[in-house]
């Protein structure tokens, strides 16, 4: 049976009903933290705002350091209130995307240093667009990853998971693209490397998003789709009661 995002608000016990939702509003609060975290160290390559980089490197003890609590928040509730069936799918989703949020926290410090790295560049660099491009890309995914999370939505989900594979294709295009100009001007190797960097960030962004998703179909539907073809991931959705 799914299950929806007022499931885990039905039990007995009024004090483990808040255990889990503070559960859920502590992981949305790390998943605004990365989100902003990737907007602003994208902003801060495109515009070449060193300040904001700086910030954005710096603001990721931050993520770790919610990793951390929510983790122990789990920790507790396990040994407290031994869960089963769907709230124990809850918190073993949290944890797991605790783990996904903390990494493209990562991927955003990267991006951020090699922003630092490229304002030192005076020439033009290439690859902009391509930054640019999919970025929103795999902003959008992370949005709609956590937006399904919130709201138990498997639709959305789905849709998320179905996007990866596009931002994948783009990536390669990209790169492709980049070694091309790279091999033809010889100069511009330090720069295209440090873009290249922050194209393989932004596609491990998108990869934690589809992670995030999936974890939203194991939650609401019981299902593990993680490395499964998606046309059979699709078929099984029709089925799943």
């Amino acid at each position: 049976m799914d299950i929806t995002s007022n499931t885990h608000s039905q039990h007995i016990s009024r004090q483990f009903n808040q255990e889990l939702e503070e559960l859920k509003t502590h992981l949305m609060a790390m998943g605004g933290l990365v989100e902003k975290q990737v907007q602003d160290a994208v902003h801060a390559l495109l515009e070449g705002d060193t300040r904001l980089a700086e910030k954005v490197r710096d603001n990721d003890r931050q993520v770790n350091e919610l990793q951390l609590q929510i983790d122990d928040e789990c920790t507790r509730v396990l040994a407290r209130r031994q869960p089963a069936a769907s709230d124990l799918r809850l918190v073993l989703a949290v944890i797991r995307a605790t783990s996904d949020l903390e990494r493209i926290g990562d991927e955003a410090s990267k991006i951020a240093r090699n922003a630092l790295l490229l304002s030192e560049n005076t020439s033009t660099v290439r690859g902009l667009i391509e930054v640019r491009h999919i970025s929103e890309h795999v902003r959008k995914m992370l949005r709609d990853a956590l937006t399904a999370f919130a709201r138990f939505d498997t639709e959305l989900a789905m849709q998320v998971v179905h996007e990866d594979e596009l931002v994948d294709d783009e990536y390669g295009s990209a790169m492709r693209s980049l070694m091309t100009f790279m091999m033809e001007d010889s100069r511009a190797i330090s720069s295209v490397l440090s873009i290249m960097w922050v194209l393989r960030a932004l596609e491990r962004v998108g990869d934690h998003a589809n992670n995030l998703a999936e974890y939203v179909v194991y939650l609401v539907k019981g299902l593990d789709i993680r490395h499964s073809d998606l046309g059979s991931v699709d078929q099984k959705m029709l089925k799943k009661p």
